[in-house]
């Protein structure tokens, strides 16, 4: 908790309702908080009194944070809320846009940002208008027939969205699932209702019925989960794209039901680094923040040889347990080309299905002229566009349909008259 001055007590105060409308923002915020816990804390605080900073903090914090993940967001609307006396105004310039390049001005700490938006509740900064004059018409557009707004995100290219657009992508993403079907493994259980015969159970039956078979016993083949790898690219060209593919990754790791034993997930730019761990944080923003921290070659140079080296040196047999990989690159290598085909080649054959995601593959005149493209592509199984929510979304029949090779074919006939 951070230290701030002592809270200055009126004598007139609404503590009750204040306490009401902070449980509010905190569920705007995502925390599960319901009228039983309003009324809990109101207790708690009228029990424990009002006189120290951190018994207030830390009773509130036991009536509404259930999970880990939570801290870091009631800590961010307790601060805000209880502690800044000008925190619209800090709100406010938190929520303006401020981009340059591909990168913020100030970058908010981990849920800031949501804690902002839930304590504003839709109000909006004070933006200066612009004068209208006399001769300006107004113009009236029927709308009835056109794209809906998230249509037109979803086919929207990352590096072309503004800062209130990737916000509302990332939202989009952060709902997107990638379902998975199970492996028939060779190893059988039993099962009553099974198809194959278990002759074994069968006679050790029969031998304790005198040797007269009554039944036959029955198993059926298992099923197990595939590994889900994703090698994503974080150099100069990448960066845009990158950013919305782990946010993507992240809801991925962190949603039930979809099938993936285990989700692994790399960056590479001049070198390989391994943010699996980073990316389990239930909280988007701190899971991203660490992940940043963990992998410092953002924005840097290519080299997808020494990477890949590194990933099938290092990685390759604790995570490719049927995996299926997807590799997030331009294919525009700095390393040397004669490297770049063995390693290709043996991810390739190490895994289940190798999918690759290029986002210079939304050209129409496209075409497979660079040198680690032309390396890359026989040792793919599925090649792909990946720089909008459609293209991501388009990844569950890449994984699903073992015959998908998106543009792979058209693409290799170019290869022999280059």
């Amino acid at each position: 908790m951070a230290q701030l001055p002592a809270l200055e007590i009126p004598e007139d105060g609404k503590l009750a309702g204040n306490i009401t409308h902070f449980a509010r923002a905190l569920r705007h915020a995502g925390l599960p908080i319901g009228p039983g816990s309003v009324l809990d804390a109101i207790r708690a605080v009228e029990a424990v009194g009002f006189s120290e900073r951190e018994d207030f903090y830390w009773t509130l914090h036991a009536c509404f944070v259930r999970r880990p993940e939570h801290r870091l967001v009631f800590a961010q609307v307790f601060r805000l809320y209880w502690r800044d006396p000008r925190y619209i105004e800090h709100m406010m310039a938190m929520m303006l846009p401020a981009v340059r390049g591909a990168q913020e001005d100030r970058r908010a700490a981990a849920a800031e940002k949501r804690a902002a938006e839930a304590l504003l509740d839709g109000r909006q900064p004070d933006l200066p208008e612009h004068p209208q004059t006399p001769e300006e018409e107004r113009i009236e557009i029927d709308a009835a027939r056109t794209a809906s707004r998230e249509e037109r995100l979803r086919g929207l290219d990352f590096e072309q969205m503004s800062a209130a657009e990737m916000a509302e992508a990332k939202r989009i993403l952060a709902r997107l699932s990638l379902p998975v079907r199970p492996i028939a493994s060779r190893r059988t259980r039993a099962d009553a209702r099974g198809l194959l015969p278990d002759w074994r159970a069968t006679f050790r039956g029969a031998l304790r019925q005198g040797g007269e078979i009554r039944d036959f016993a029955r198993r059926a083949r298992r099923t197990r989960w595939p590994n889900l790898v994703v090698l994503c690219d974080i150099s100069g060209s990448m960066s845009a794209y990158s950013r919305a593919v782990l946010h993507f990754l992240h809801a991925v790791s962190n949603t039930k039901g979809q099938g993936w034993a285990r989700v692994h997930a790399f960056t590479f730019g001049t070198r390989l680094t391994n943010i699996t761990r980073q990316l389990r944080a239930r909280d988007v923003d701190a899971a991203l923040a660490a992940a940043g921290a963990e992998a410092r070659d953002w924005e840097g140079g290519t080299r997808i040889a020494s990477s890949l080296r590194a990933f099938n040196r290092d990685w390759s047999r604790r995570v490719m347990a049927n995996a299926v990989v997807i590799l997030i690159t331009d294919g525009l290598d700095r390393d040397d080309a004669g490297q770049l085909g063995p390693e290709i080649e043996r991810l390739h054959l190490s895994a289940r299905r190798l999918i690759w995601l290029n986002p210079l593959l939304r050209w129409d005149g496209f075409a497979p002229r660079a040198g680690g493209i032309r390396t890359m592509l026989p040792h793919v199984d599925s090649f792909r566009a990946g720089h909008n929510i459609a293209a991501l979304e388009g990844l569950a029949q890449a994984i699903s349909d073992p015959g998908d090779a998106g543009e792979k074919a058209r693409l290799m006939a170019m290869l022999d008259p280059i």
